[in-house]
């Protein structure tokens, strides 16, 4: 790594942890004092409000972090005339901007790597805290489809991984031929393992002489094999977030089961491939800036870059919140427009720059 790579990257961090924390206290800040009053008198829990509520925020906060850490950088590096220094040494464009292009890569990377973790639900747990739901997490009359069965949980523990009043209806040819009754459910080794089972069974032929139920009780049964009690308590849950493994886990299951998925796959889409909407919106941010400051406005810079950002990120999540909603189809609302402002951007780059500078 050579000496001005080194100089770069250690101007573009420190302003990148400066932005960081200062956006991370505002959006922290303006929520505790907004909801103060309806948060809990423990300051256990307050203090988990505030750590959620910080790891929460950190996902709409460091992708905005890279690139006003980028527009201040190069504000700071105009106005001190280094990008003219760094010209007159022979470094070109593209070993300027390129060494921080792959900091901010690696660190949006770092981020996915988050929402594979518990840490993709502090959204849910500050709000539980908020409601005074924290130690409790139930959800009522849940019903759900899986290859032959139908079935109705009247309570879903998530955390206890147990289910109450269970029904489950077997349907062969849109006719009930099966039906399972019980108190209890437990999810252990990757299965729901029903406890004390009363199983009614309808004659496949029926005549009115000749036909009866047959009725039997079982100890134990299992059903529902990698259906974990998260997955379930979220895909029923219309604002609910999920991790990156729990959304892949849902999404293969209930593809099996021919379940509209479009909410799971807007998350995923949205989680993985929209926080990397940055790296072409920092490249057209340099395209428009100057080597020399003396024809050169710093303040508008300044403006349209933030102002650029903020509309471009809103966009997105806008999009988000329309492929969530079931709108659009999410290939259509999130990947075709990155992948046309990838293609835009680049194109723009090209005719104010070029491609070797």
């Amino acid at each position: 790594m050579s000496i001005l790579t080194k100089y770069i990257l250690k101007k573009y961090l420190l302003h990148f942890f400066i932005v960081l924390i200062s956006l991370e206290l505002f959006f922290v800040g303006m929520d505790f004092l907004q909801n103060s009053k309806n948060l809990p008198d423990s300051a256990n829990l307050q203090f988990l409000y505030l750590m959620y509520n910080t790891l929460f925020s950190l996902f709409l906060t460091l992708p905005l972090s890279l690139v006003f850490a980028w527009v201040v950088t190069l504000v700071i590096f105009i106005r001190n005339n280094e990008l003219v220094a760094f010209s007159s040494l022979g470094a070109k464009r593209l070993k300027i901007y390129i060494p921080v292009i792959l900091s901010a890569f690696s660190l949006i990377l770092m981020q996915i790597m988050l929402q594979m973790t518990p840490v993709a639900y502090s959204y849910e747990q500050k709000n539980k805290i908020l409601d005074g739901n924290y130690f409790s997490s139930m959800k009522s009359d849940i019903f759900l489809k899986y290859n032959d069965n139908f079935i109705y949980f009247e309570n879903l523990y998530p955390l206890k991984k147990e289910a109450q009043n269970i029904h489950i209806y077997k349907v062969v040819d849109d006719d009930i031929v099966e039906t399972i009754i019980a108190k209890k459910a437990i999810f252990q080794n990757d299965k729901w393992y029903i406890i004390d089972a009363k199983i009614v069974k309808k004659p496949k032929d029926l005549d009115f002489q000749t036909s009866k139920l047959e009725v039997r009780y079982e100890k134990f049964l299992n059903t529902l094999e990698g259906f974990k009690p998260k997955i379930l308590d979220n895909v029923y849950e219309s604002k609910s977030n999920f991790s990156i493994l729990d959304a892949i886990s849902a999404l293969t299951l209930l593809s099996e089961q021919g379940v509209n998925t479009d909410k799971i796959r807007a998350a995923i889409y949205y989680e993985t491939f929209i926080p990397f909407f940055i790296i072409p919106l920092m490249m057209m941010i340099f395209a428009f800036s100057s080597l020399n400051r003396r024809f050169f406005n710093l303040g508008t810079f300044t403006s349209f870059s933030v102002f650029g950002t903020l509309v471009i990120w809103g966009i997105f999540f806008m999009l988000h919140k329309f492929s969530n909603s079931g709108v659009i189809k999410p290939e259509f609302s999130l990947l075709v427009p990155l992948l046309l402002w990838f293609v835009i951007s680049f194109i723009i780059y090209k005719k104010r720059v070029g491609i070797d500078a």
